[in-house]
């Protein structure tokens, strides 16, 4: 008999009370998507399933058994019903791996007996967005980055495609410095299918060089949310005295401070950073969702999906 000392890493990405909650969700697309394989998602392309789209005159090659003979009638011309189809999702994940991801505090939830950094809390929201949408036979891929693309898995929908993504994901690292907006950039420049992209970052960087790449997969007419994944410290900032901080993306760069003496400053910058991001999201219809690492990261999934889908 195996036992839970033998349970693969990558595995341990996945928590089963969290995919319980997931599998009796969806994550539907809202928009027209484009995808090879017949499924739950609107396609732009007309084929033939459920609900009517619009006529087309006959041509030959096309089945009988989907002419209208009432159009027929009326018009002395044959027409064929066109239906819109429905398509699988292509999705891809771009997980922040800077050095800033690898923040842990004092307060996040625990896993295996440990805190979570925000980046191993991105690892398992990536891992269960991964698990529920190949669970529904939509394409997905990875992608991990800092200053630069450190690692890529493209969109495939085959089962066994989970534990390469669950592997790359195990395997995965955060450190360097942070360049976000460039990378979305180069990955929308690139992404020529339109589709759902899913950013896990905690946005530490210009809101408004981040909402311009943001736009940029809106204009190619992709779907976009964001995850936007923070410690708790960082929401409150509970430092009562002084305190020695270390850049995680430049660890010669410390600085001791008198916690107290600066919170106020500090909760007004951070707020406005947050508020420039949240209300730049909802301007483009782009969907923005903080997380905290303090919270289960399974039923904050669930409630935004949940949500999503009323």
């Amino acid at each position: 008999m195996v036992g839970p000392e033998a349970k693969p890493e990558y595995m341990r990405l996945l928590d089963g009370e969290a995919l319980a909650r997931l599998h009796r969700l969806e994550l539907l697309a809202r928009g027209v998507v484009e995808g090879f394989v017949s499924g739950r998602h609107r396609s732009p392309y007309k084929g033939f399933s459920v609900e009517f789209a619009e006529h087309r005159q006959y041509a030959p090659g096309d089945d009988i058994r989907d002419l209208d003979w009432r159009a027929y009638g009326k018009s002395d011309r044959y027409y064929v019903k066109q239906f819109v189809e429905e398509t699988n999702l292509r999705a891809t994940i771009l997980l922040d791996a800077s050095g800033s991801m690898g923040y842990r505090g004092n307060l996040a939830v625990r896993v295996d007996g440990r805190m979570l950094s925000k980046f191993e809390y991105g690892r398992c929201l990536a891992a269960s967005l991964a698990h529920l949408m190949i669970h529904q036979q939509d394409a997905v891929g990875l992608l991990t980055f800092d200053t630069q693309i450190r690692g890529q898995i493209p969109p495939r929908s085959r089962p066994g495609h989970l534990r390469v993504l669950l592997g790359e994901l195990a395997a995965a690292g955060c450190g360097g410095e942070t360049a976000i907006a460039p990378i979305l950039h180069d990955v929308a420049r690139r992404s020529h299918r339109r589709g759902l992209v899913v950013v896990i970052s905690d946005l530490l960087d210009d809101p408004g060089e981040i909402l311009r790449a943001l736009h940029h997969f809106r204009h190619r007419r992709h779907e976009v949310v964001v995850l936007h994944v923070l410690a708790e410290e960082e929401l409150t900032f509970p430092f009562e005295q002084f305190t020695e901080f270390c850049d995680l993306e430049r660890l010669d760069e410390r600085q001791h401070v008198d916690g107290r003496a600066i919170r106020a400053e500090y909760l007004d910058q951070f707020r406005r950073h947050v508020a420039m991001l949240q209300q730049g999201c909802g301007r483009m219809n782009v969907d923005y969702v903080q997380l905290s690492t303090s919270h289960d990261f399974g039923a904050a999934l669930s409630a935004y999906l949940a949500e999503r889908a009323q």
